[in-house]
Parts: C-alpha cells; structure tokens; sequence
C-alpha cells in the first residue's frame, strides 16, 4: 500500500508526525508533499527537525496568495504528483487549503481520500477553514474523527460510510514528546517565566487580527490585567499590528514565533491560555490548563462543554473575568483518545484497502 499524506501548515507537520511513525512501523510506503503553505523557518522546518518528520519527497513552494491562487496552485501540483505517484490513498489532515487542495486533486483523479480530523464545525461560513473541512468530508473515503461528537455530526450530514474514531494525533504528538520538551526546551528560562506566572495568547486568524478594533479591544484588556503575558507573533500579527500602528502594553512580551517544544513547555506552565487557535485549545486541554477563546465558536465543542474552555469573543469585560475568576471545575474527562489515534488510522487505512 502506497500512501501519499499532504502538508502545508504548522499544525499539519504536527499531526502528520505520529501519523508518519505509524506508517513507517506498519511497513507502509508513505510519499509526504509539503505544499509550501507555510514556507518560514519558525513556521516550517522547525517542526520537521524538532519532530523527527522526514525531509517532505516533493515540494511544491507554492507560498502566499489570496485563497483562490494559492489553492489553485497547490491543486495543480498535486495533481502532478499524484499522477506521478499512484498512491492507493491520499491522506489529508485538518482544515487548511493544502488540505482541500489535495483533496480535490484526488477526488478528479478517482484516487482514494482519507481526512485525518474529520466531522468538525464551527458553523461559522465566514471562516475559509469551515469550507476547506466541510468540502474535504464530503469528498472523503475514510473519514478519521477524533471524537465521538465528530462523528455524530457526520451522521447528521448523511455520511455514515467509512467513519471511524480514532482519537486526536495531536494528543499522540503531545503524548510523545511532552518529556522531550522538560529536557530540551529553555523558553521559560530564556523569558524570565515562572510557571503558573504568566498568561499565554495566541492570535492569527483573520477574524480576530484584521479588524483593528477587534485586535485593540483584546490587546487593551490583555494590557490591564497587570499579568505578564507572552505573545508569540504570527506572521498575519505581525503585519496587522504594523498596518494598524497598535502598540502592546507593558506587559505583553511579544515574541518570534516558537518551535513545537518551546510552544508545548509555554502552554503547560502558563495560568491560563487565551487563543483563537482550534489546535491551541486542544493542546490547553491536553495540559490541563484552562483556556479562553477569543472567537464567538468553536470546532471543539468537547472542550466547553467540560468546562475547561470558555467563548468570550473580544469582549473586553468577558476577557477580563475570566482572568480574574477561575471558570473551569476540577474534573477532566478524557476527550481525545489515549495516545493511539495514529496507529488507528493505519489500521483503518489497512483494513479499507483489503
């Protein structure tokens, strides 16, 4: 069995690393094409060394562009290798344009889709995720769900056929190397952090940082809290923030964004994590540390429902009390699977082909 897996993204790289593990012990050929989507050290091969995640066989650095154009060339480029390839599977993982783009290159060639994070929904259409994952779905062999509330949500699209719960990889990945970053990572010590001292925020998408009364309002009540708050600066920040001409508070420390270790270590001592990021929350909840989402949904329903994650927009006086008040209970169900979700999808991905 040949396996061609798609990657683009940070969160992908992640994901794909157990995943690839997985192939590799089953015996399984695997072909890994990075589309170029995220082409930065700090947002690309950090991940791949830090991981273990072979050098990718192709390349296509397609790089930036509107959504059209960068989805449009990825298309192509997949297509070309999957023609050249002959993969029996192509496996896509989350939500990204690499995602839909592989997809849909497989799909027009008859070729076999597998979606690793199947049957999620923020039901907000205004977010070009919502699209790229519900277009994926539909056009999905396999659909590989972390939860079971995934898979329900399936269902009430009709899909039943080929589903499977296999957990979450990014809870494996976490899992994996969550004591290879006690022994390796610096950040704390490198920032003057002291565990369970600091607020960690995280913001990127286009909803939150491209509107600039949005931003000030999050960045304002992020100043006042009088915490040290560390802010790792994606790209898309970066830019706004200078377009903008928004100034941080005191306290904020904006940081160059972070390698997979040093963004595991900040997450698990931070107090509290504040991030518009659906892989954020789930890592939050992995480490036991109490999140709020600065979006008004959430693909990770799970999360709020166990009380562990809270939805406050930008809502500055939201914001603020949950800085203030402690929100989340003592309990934590285990939501994500028990660290096998790659060994899952090859055995799914296995069984499927015979």
């Amino acid at each position: 069995m040949k396996v061609l897996s798609a990657v683009g993204a940070r969160p992908q790289f992640i994901k794909a690393a157990p995943v690839s593990a997985a192939l590799a012990a089953a015996g399984v050929q695997e072909v890994l094409v990075h589309s170029g989507q995220h082409y930065d050290h700090g947002m690309s091969q950090i991940f791949f060394d830090e991981l273990g995640l072979r050098a990718p066989d192709v390349h296509l650095g397609v790089g930036s562009g509107s959504h059209a154009e960068q989805t449009a060339k990825m298309l192509v480029g997949f297509e070309q290798v999957i023609v050249r390839e002959r993969p029996d599977w192509v496996l896509v993982h989350g939500d990204t344009n690499s995602t839909l783009a592989a997809a849909l290159a497989a799909a027009k060639l008859q070729v076999k889709i597998a979606h690793n994070e199947a049957g999620l929904r923020s039901f907000n259409r205004a977010m070009p995720e919502e699209h790229n994952r519900v277009l994926t779905d539909h056009c999905s062999d396999l659909l590989l769900c972390p939860t079971q509330s995934a898979m329900e949500q399936l269902a009430r699209e009709g899909i039943a056929r080929g589903v499977h719960v296999v957990g979450d990889v990014m809870y494996d990945a976490c899992l994996r190397f969550g004591a290879l970053a006690e022994t390796r990572s610096s950040v704390l010590a490198q920032l003057g952090l002291s565990t369970k001292k600091y607020l960690l925020v995280t913001l990127h998408r286009p909803y939150t940082v491209d509107s600039p009364e949005r931003l000030a309002r999050v960045l304002g009540a992020l100043g006042r809290t009088g915490e040290p708050v560390v802010l790792p600066q994606h790209p898309r920040l970066l830019l706004r923030l200078r377009e903008h001409g928004i100034t941080v508070g005191a306290n904020i420390k904006l940081i160059d964004p972070v390698g997979y270790l040093d963004m595991q270590q900040l997450e698990k001592h931070a107090r509290l994590i504040l991030t518009d990021s659906g892989g954020v929350q789930k890592e939050s909840y992995f480490h036991g540390v109490p999140c709020v989402t600065l979006r008004p949904e959430t693909e990770w329903t799970e999360t709020v429902t166990a009380g562990w994650n809270k939805l406050v927009d930008t809502d500055e006086q939201a914001i603020a009390q949950c800085v203030r008040e402690r929100f989340w209970p003592d309990a934590r169900p285990e939501l994500f699977g028990t660290g096998d979700a790659a060994e899952r999808i090859v055995a799914a991905l296995q069984a499927t082909s015979t």
